[in-house]
Parts: structure tokens; sequence; C-alpha cells
């Protein structure tokens, strides 16, 4: 190998590309993993030097996967350090209050600077009729300081997983304002714990209090935990290429690209398939990231447990994305009151979203209605005091779910997918109190709304309501009949299959929202999204041609089989997925060797020709 090529080697090397970036699903990640894994096992045993080297890695693998912006992290991992100390150091509260505020601010700042600059820009143009654009500051200053044009101030890009490194550092500078941790004392072991690589992108996010203790701690892997940490990877790749990329590529995004092309059959169908296809995306990547970082004698938290075996919408939020569900109830809901009281912070939210949907719509009808709720609410509050704690609470989780919708994109439908969420869960918790005959007359009188409602104003999505509360009262009147006819014999499994199914059903149409604001260009966001979501919802609940499934389903089996296959796996039992879990790692080194190998072989077979990122690199 002569000179030249050595230097475009090495040049290819430590030079950005974002047509190849380091993701799990590329081979080029794993040759850095295998040359990173092999130097960290000459010195894993030296504690400052192990996180030092991580550090340092971490920071190559966020160039090689997002360029220049690098220097973002760099500077929040400086600026976050240095005001944790100031905070641990001050022996005065009102000054760690202070530097406390000031780290949440710019945090927050420098977010919502590169993820919301458009939707914020959009907003404020509807409500004033103005027609501002966004300009990149940040480039255009860099290029007339440099006197030259290499950054493009036209558009703003957004930087790969900044929303768990912001969420990260605003979790430390909590933990230490609240002393449930000291400062990190190193640079070094603080940049590591920011940006350890394997969850950097796209989470799990790692709390202070749960991570910064392992910075210290020694390595540690026993044959059983490498046994597991190769199942992780093999089941999270699996998940990815077999399931998501498949999924994704042969039907989810053909549909969500022009719902218009498609049948309503094929249209509803989309909705369920998405459904699995995001599980097995996201989770199949924190499966890989939870592998390698016990590799490395690190232990990421768990970020799900089959959420679609969830039986209500709250369940469903205590299974998936757990890790975002923890840090929203701990440094958002509990903040603004949780279930004790409401504060100022709990009406400025709700009033602020309220005052900005009016403004936006200018439709008196919403208007109204709002209105109404909050005089009602008023109301009840003035009262009874109970009754009082109960709405203040319930406002408090609506503001965390409306505001955990926006954290996953900024778009209006992302903020509807969390409101809906939050209804959801607002429903059950009334809903639970309900003896069975009041649901069947509750859920009898949605439905006839329904109806009625759709006869008069025939919309598809009246028409969408009026099937799910159909059914919905359906089976609440079986279940009260049921029950009124054999009060001793409660068949268990099946009123929790029921509501499994039920709960599946309304997380998957909340998730047209979700999908239709994926993926967009932030310039664009808003009226794309809110376009497809309209289209499929006048799809869904249009006219239906029955005659065509059959066909339907023959011309995508596959993909049928496949989601069937998906769903059946993921309701097996827990105690059947841990045997088997640990049965893998026990087995001879030599056994899982070939396993690997095979299975890499079969992976393989399914890699797409276009790359396909994980869904939540856009968060």
């Amino acid at each position: 190998m002569n000179l030249e090529s050595l230097k475009i080697f090495f040049t290819n090397i430590f030079s950005f590309d974002e047509l190849h970036p380091l993701l799990f699903t590329q081979f080029n990640f794993w040759a850095f993993f295998a040359l990173v894994f092999a130097l960290f096992t000459c010195f894993h045993s030296k504690r400052l030097l192990r996180n030092a080297f991580l550090f340092f890695i971490s920071i190559f693998f966020y160039y090689k996967t997002s360029g220049l912006f690098v220097l973002i992290l760099i500077f929040d991992t400086f600026f976050n350090y240095a005001l944790g100390a100031f905070m641990d150091n001050s022996q005065r509260t009102g000054a760690k209050k202070f530097h406390l505020i000031v780290g949440i601010i710019v945090n927050l700042l420098i977010l919502c600077y590169f993820k919301y600059a458009y939707f914020f820009t959009d907003s404020y143009n509807a409500i004033v009729g103005t027609n501002y654009e966004v300009i990149n500051w940040l480039a255009q200053w860099t290029n007339d300081l440099s006197g030259t044009s290499y950054f493009d101030a036209s558009k703003i890009l957004l930087p790969v997983g900044i929303s768990f490194y912001t969420f990260q550092n605003i979790s430390y500078l909590v933990d230490v304002y609240r002393k449930k941790i000291h400062h990190v004392s190193n640079i070094l072991d603080f940049g590591f714990y920011v940006s350890f690589f394997p969850q950097l992108v796209a989470g799990p996010i790692i709390r202070a209090d749960q991570f910064v203790p392992q910075l210290y701690k020694k390595f540690f892997l026993s044959r059983r935990q490498f046994g597991i940490a190769v199942f992780w990877i093999l089941n999270g790749l699996a998940k990815k290429l077999i399931m998501s990329d498949y999924l994704a590529v042969n039907f989810v995004d053909r549909v969500f690209f022009d719902p218009t092309l498609y049948t309503a059959f094929e249209n509803l169908s989309a909705l369920f398939i998405y459904s699995l296809q995001v599980y097995a995306d996201f989770s199949g990547y924190t499966d890989i990231a939870i592998g390698v970082a016990m590799l490395m004698g690190f232990y990421l938290p768990v970020n799900f447990n089959s959420p679609y075996k969830a039986d209500s919408p709250s369940n469903f939020w205590k299974r998936w994305h757990i890790s975002l569900s923890k840090w929203l109830q701990d440094y958002l809901y509990i903040p603004l009151g949780g279930n004790r009281n409401a504060t100022f912070g709990t009406y400025f939210c709700i009033l602020l979203i309220a005052a900005v949907i009016v403004l936006l719509t200018r439709s008196l009808v919403i208007a109204s209605i709002l209105a109404g709720i909050a005089i009602v609410l008023l109301v009840i509050s003035l009262a009874s005091k109970k009754a009082r704690l109960k709405i203040s609470t319930n406002i408090n989780m609506m503001d965390t779910m409306l505001l955990g919708g926006l954290w996953h994109g900024a778009s209006w439908n992302f903020m509807i997918w969390g409101g809906l969420n939050g209804i959801g869960i607002l429903g059950f918790k009334i809903w639970r109190h309900f003896r069975q005959g009041l649901r069947s007359i509750i859920t009898g009188l949605i439905f006839a709304a329904f109806v009625v409602c759709h006869h008069f104003f025939p919309m598809p999505i009246l028409m969408i309501g009026a099937v799910w509360s159909g059914v919905f009262f359906f089976g609440t009147l079986v279940r009260a009949i049921y029950s009124a006819i054999c009060p001793q014999r409660d068949i268990r499994w099946l009123n929790t299959a029921w509501n499994v199914f039920m709960t599946f059903i309304f997380i998957s149409f909340t998730r047209l929202f979700f999908r239709s604001g994926s993926n967009l260009d932030p310039a664009i966001a808003n009226e794309t999204a809110w376009n497809t979501a309209r289209n499929m919802v006048n799809s869904i609940g249009g006219r239906w041609n029955v005659a065509v499934i059959p066909e339907i389903l023959q011309s995508y089996w596959q993909v049928f089989a496949l989601f069937g296959i998906g769903m059946l796996i993921h309701w097996l039992p827990d105690r059947w997925k841990r045997w088997y879990r640990i049965n893998f790692a026990m087995l001879p080194i030599w056994v899982i060797a070939i396993i690997v190998v095979v299975s890499i072989f079969v992976l393989y077979q399914f890699v797409t020709a276009d790359l396909q990122p994980f869904i939540y690199f856009q968060f």
C-alpha cells in the first residue's frame, strides 16, 4: 500500500460521511466496535483510563454519525460539568437554584433552536399573519467570521440524538441539586456519562443517579452475562432487519407516502402493522445498545416490557419507552405538582397550549368547547376540595403527555398524538370506577351519539368513531350480561385479552398522527403531516370495497404473515422469553459462535438496498 492509498484510507476513517454513518445495522459499526472492544480489553481494569478511552471513542462515534454537530455535544458536556460542580460546591440554596435554572434554560434553548425553530416560526406566522423564514444564525455568523460560505444558513438541521443527551444533562443537574448524587469531579468521567456511544443517539435515556455510580465500579463480565449480551444484540438485529425494515419497505412506507393510492383496508392495516414496526425498530435499537454496553461492563435500563400486552393506556406507558416515561414523571409531572397539587406551571402550560390552538384554528366551535370544559372544571373545583385535587392531578398528567408528544417531534401531529394518549389515560382512570351496567349505558350512548352525528354530518372521522364505539359497546354489553348471569365465574383471561385488544386498537389509531409526522423535513412538517393524517382518516372512514380484501391479503401475504408471527412472539409469556434467553446464555461458547455466524447470514438476506435509519434517530 503506497503513501497515497494510506492517505485515502485514513481520510475515509477520520472524515464524516453522511451516506455511511455508524449504525448498528451496518458492517462499519461492527468493525468499529470490534476494534474498540479489542483496545478496551487492554485497560478495562484501569477505571480512569477506561472511562477516558470510552469518552473519546464516543465523541468520535458521534462525529462519524453527525459531523460537526459533535461541537454541540462537546459544549453541552463542558457546560453541564461546570454547572454541576458550581451547584455541588455552593453553600447557598439560592445560588444552587440559580445555577439549576440557568442550566435548564440553556439546555432547552439549544434543543429548541435546532428542533423547534420551524415549528415555532410556522405557528407564529399562522397566528400573527407574518411570513418570517427560519435562518440558521449560527451558520450565518460562522460564515461571516470566517469569510466563507461553507455552511448553509438557509436551513437548520437537527443533530442526531440531541433530545436524548439534553434530557440526560437536565437529569444530572436536577439530581445534583436534589443531592441524590454528588457532581462528577472528573470531566472525562462526566463526558463518558453524557456521550456513552451505545445509547447516545436513540436512548434509552440514562439517569444520572442510575449510571454515575457505575463510572466508579470495576469491570465485571461473567460467562452468563456475556451470553445474555450476545443474545440481546442478535435479538435487536433480528427485530430491526427481519421485522421492522421489511414491514416498512414492503408495506408501511408505501401507504403512508400517499394514502390516497391505497384502499381503506390497506390504510387500516398500515396503522396496525406500523405499531409492530415502530416497536421492533425502537426496542431493537435498545436491545443492541443494552447488549453492547453489557459487553463493556455497563448496564442500561430496560426500555420496553412487552408494551402490547398492556390492558390499558396507562399500563401501556409503563411498558413503552420506560426511560422517557420515568424521566417525564420525575422531572416534569412531579415538579408541576404531580398528584399533590397544581402549580403555576400546571395552568400556564395547559392555558398556553389551548390559547395557541384557538388562535391557530380561529374556530369559534373549538374555542367554545375549550371554554366550556374550563368553566365546568372550575365550578367542580370550587365545589369540592377532593375534586379539585383530582382535576389538578389530571391537568398535570395532560400537560406531561402534551409536552411529551411535542418532545417526539416538531409538529402539531405529535402534540395531537400526546393529547390523545393523555385522553386515553384519563378515560381509563374514570372508566375503571364504573360498574358493568353503567359502562354498557355509557358506551351505548357514545355509540348512539356517533351514529346520529354521522347521519347528519357524514364525515369519515365520525364513521370511524361509530365503528370503534360500536365494537366497544358490544364487548362491554356482552361482559355485563355475562357478569349478571354468572357472577361467580369471571373468565379473567378473556377479560384481559379483550382489554389488551382494545388498548392495541386505541394505541394504533393514535399512531396515525405519530407516523404521519415522522421522517419529514422540519420546514414542511406541519402541513405535510396534517395532510397525510387527513387523507388516511378519509380513506379508513370512507367507503369500503370488501371484495378486494382477499386479493390484498394474497398480494402482501408475507407482510401479514410476518405481522402475525411478530405479534405472537410479542405475546409469549415473559417466563418463556426468560427461559430461552437464559438457556441461550448458558450454551458453550463454540455453539454461541455458530449461532452468531448463522444469524448473521440470515440477517444479511433481509438487508434492504436503501439505508433504513432507526426511527428514533429523528428525535
